[in-house]
């Protein structure tokens, strides 16, 4: 994976805890550390995106759609 280097601006306090865990071997480095935290983020936001716009879907609407087409095929699929 391509990398790019950035500065951020965080917290001393935040930057402290960061270098205990770095140095508690939870993250080999601070960098891998933002790497999985933003990471972590990004995912949860793709995932809240995706079961708000989940929640704007009508049921009976999406069941419509899904079904139109298959009563033919139902007529023509032999019976086991």
């Amino acid at each position: 994976m391509a990398t790019t280097k950035v500065a951020v601006t965080i917290d001393t306090n935040l930057l402290a805890e960061l270098d205990q865990l770095v140095a508690q071997q939870v993250f080999p480095t601070r960098s891998k550390a933002f790497q999985e935290a933003l990471e972590d983020k990004l995912a949860r936001i793709r995932r809240t995106r995706l079961a708000a716009e989940c929640a704007k879907l009508e049921p009976q609407v999406e069941q419509t759609l899904a079904e139109e087409g298959m009563e033919y095929e139902l007529k023509i699929w032999p019976e086991y």
